[in-house]
């Protein structure tokens, strides 16, 4: 029997075990008590920990050696200590972003009453307000840039109809932990599985909005431009809005200095049509990845070069 023959039973039974109700409750109870150790550092020391964490693990995965290509493909005109410097951004980024998930409450701290005050600055105000009250369906589009978490919180706060998508741990006891959670600050999700589709439609025919991100490989999607090279995107955004002809929203978060954010939405696309007068897929998912590439290129630390974006 072969080496590779004797590793698949193996990984076959570990993933069984794994994969268990007494191994679902042995790690619901340790991240339980993570995440309790964590709010009791406090967001300022816990996102200390967490960057010297992520930073130490770094070089120790084979998704650093991915971004650094991926970046060196992006930005070839960079030089190498300009393309480690990304890096470091990228993994100190999503320490801190993995903390602020426990903080969230208290680090969205905007109030549409006094937009000026508290850690998140709000640009597109009017885009806000103006999707809140008109009745009608649309879909706001954002990417993993800074903080993605707090985008559907702050839409939140302005009271604005929102369903997120968003994928589920495998592990149900967790999944449940952060849908009551989540559902809590940022209100109506849906689980990006089989079906997900449906409800999505039911909540944009009701004249609710979708919130997705769409900057990752979706294998069944067109194949677009994105930083000179194709890639297979995420064609829904542009699906759903040919079919309910609704306005489309990019919506993205910018990490700033001493634990502040920007979140800007931006006016609507002008998404292109085809003959007929209705939007084209292909075409408009170009202009959603136009958009994200945009985004990347002004803050390009602040993007998960680590997902395996061009397969």
């Amino acid at each position: 029997m072969s080496g590779g023959s004797r590793k698949r039973p193996f990984k076959a039974f570990f993933r069984k075990v794994s994969r268990s109700r007494p191994a679902n409750a042995a790690i619901a109870f340790s991240v339980r008590n993570v995440i309790a150790g964590i709010r009791r550092l406090g967001l300022p020391r816990a996102g200390r920990w967490a960057e010297r964490i992520t930073r130490f693990i770094a070089p120790l995965v084979p998704e650093s050696k991915l971004a650094l290509a991926n970046i060196g493909a992006a930005f070839p005109e960079k030089s190498e200590a300009e393309r480690k410097a990304i890096l470091d951004g990228v993994w100190r980024g999503l320490g801190h972003t993995a903390v602020e998930y426990v903080f969230l409450d208290q680090l969205v701290d905007f109030d549409p009453e006094r937009p000026g005050e508290g850690r998140i600055d709000v640009k597109g105000i009017e885009y806000f307000e103006s999707l809140r009250d008109d009745g009608k369906p649309a879909i706001i589009f954002s990417a993993h840039l800074a903080n993605w978490e707090i985008l559907a919180v702050v839409a939140a706060k302005f009271g604005l109809p929102l369903v997120s998508l968003f994928r589920a741990p495998r592990n149900n006891r967790i999944a449940e932990d952060l849908l009551d959670e989540r559902a809590r600050l940022m209100g109506r999700l849906v689980s990006s599985s089989r079906g997900a589709t449906f409800e999505v439609g039911a909540s944009l025919d009701r004249g609710e909005h979708l919130g997705i991100l769409t900057d990752q490989h979706h294998s069944a999607g067109p194949r677009v431009p994105f930083f000179g090279r194709p890639v297979a995107a995420n064609p829904l955004v542009a699906r759903l809005a040919r079919h309910y002809d609704c306005p489309v929203h990019g919506a993205r978060s910018i990490r700033l200095p001493n634990g502040r954010f920007r979140v800007e939405l931006t006016p609507p696309l002008d998404m292109p049509r085809d003959l007929e007068g209705l939007i084209d897929v292909t075409a408009g998912t170009a202009a959603v990845m136009a958009v994200v590439e945009g985004w990347v290129r002004e803050h390009p630390d602040q993007w998960l070069w680590l997902h395996n974006r061009w397969r």
